[in-house]
């Protein structure tokens, strides 16, 4: 045991903190792992945090906090004297099997609904209604790879299979959020967390959907199922997320048939998001040419200022540069995938090592294209 790790015990021991000997042991448990690993090799911890018991791998640790990848999926953040009863149980990382997780949510939801499991997903929806959904998610999964693997992108199949809860009512949906942490705004239909790894919705119709009601349960699931591929198949990084106009740039981009269907719908024209174009074009009329674009690449503020003007130009945006420079758009991916961007100078500098520094030049042509769309 090195001096730095006994002076790192003895400085919790003086501290005064439950469990504190135990928290050392956890800490050098994991070091030494760590250690013996052979690169990223994963090992398995369970332990009991908050009365429920946790079974992954920790990804990060210290005095103050430890982060559980959990073998669902989820990650799990918890102080380390909030852990009792915990040990090494395996020198690698599994997921669950697909049977244990579907079990372990039935479980959760309880006999209201039913959970059907496809190749990548597991969902959840009102009892009786499968056929409506689960294949939906899967086609989404297949469009996605297709769409991204004809442009040149390598993606890897999801370490875990993808959860999908879709509730009968909103007012459940609504319960969930917040309990899940995640406590919503306006009228929201679902949501993809990067803490859980699941897409959650509520099906607009309850369970008798006209046109229009699926017309909206499908444009949710488009978008919110394009983030949680994304964020599984090497697109990007849950533990280092892209800034916000690129994950809600991509998700607004496969709300058009073209691109969520590209084999059947194989023109341009089928690849624009028309709700998108048209709010674009009324954002527009007051958009300030100078900074706007600057403003966007180096900071999220203008979500919570205009929210319809910020998805309208992430999307806008989006759209040009997969149509224009599809390669160094991959690139850019590549880049913000590797490292998360903490501060609006590296944002901006990770956009400029691709794409140059003239953004009077970009915006111009930028607009041009959006114009010349039909």
């Amino acid at each position: 045991m090195s001096s730095a790790m006994l002076s790192a015990i003895g400085s919790w021991l003086a501290a005064g903190e439950r469990m504190v000997a135990g928290i050392a042991a956890l800490s050098v448990m994991v070091s030494a792992c760590m250690a013996h690993a052979a690169d990223p090799t994963r090992f398995t911890i369970e332990a009991t945090v908050r009365g429920a018991r946790l079974e992954g791998t920790p990804l990060n640790w210290s005095e103050r906090q430890v982060m559980l990848l959990s073998r669902d999926g989820s990650f799990v953040d918890f102080r380390p004297d909030q852990a009792t009863d915990y040990r090494k149980t395996s020198v690698d990382f599994r997921p669950y099997p697909i049977g244990t997780m579907s079990s372990r949510l039935q479980s959760e939801l309880g006999s209201a609904y039913e959970v059907h499991a496809t190749r990548h997903f597991i969902v959840a929806c009102p009892r009786g209604e499968r056929d409506r959904w689960a294949e939906r998610f899967e086609e989404m999964y297949r469009s996605f790879v297709a769409y991204f693997s004809v442009r040149g992108f390598s993606l890897r199949e999801p370490e875990f299979p993808l959860v999908a809860i879709v509730w009968k009512r909103k007012e459940d949906f609504q319960r969930y959020a917040v309990k899940d942490g995640s406590p919503l705004k306006g009228d929201v239909l679902g949501y993809y967390s990067l803490a859980s790894n699941r897409v959650t919705l509520y099906d607009v119709g309850n369970g008798k959907a006209t046109t229009n009601d699926w017309q909206q349960n499908a444009a949710t699931v488009l978008h919110e199922a394009a983030h949680q591929t994304a964020f599984n198949t090497g697109i990007h990084n849950r533990l280092a997320p892209p800034p916000r106009w690129v994950a809600e740039g991509l998700g607004t981009m496969f709300e058009a048939r073209g691109v969520w269907n590209s084999r059947t719908y194989t023109n341009q024209s089928d690849r624009i998001n028309r709700e998108r174009l048209a709010q674009f074009r009324a954002y527009v009329k007051t958009r300030r040419k100078s900074d706007s674009l600057p403003q966007l690449i180096a900071s999220n503020r203008i979500f919570d200022t205009d929210s319809a003007a910020a998805y309208s130009e992430c999307w806008a945006l989006t759209f040009y540069l997969v149509e224009t420079q599809p390669r160094l758009y991959a690139k850019y991916l590549a880049r913000t995938a590797t490292a998360a961007a903490t501060n609006s100078v590296q944002r901006t500098k990770d956009f400029t090592d691709v794409f140059g520094t003239d953004f009077r030049m970009l915006d111009a042509r930028f607009l041009r294209f959006i114009d010349g769309l039909k």
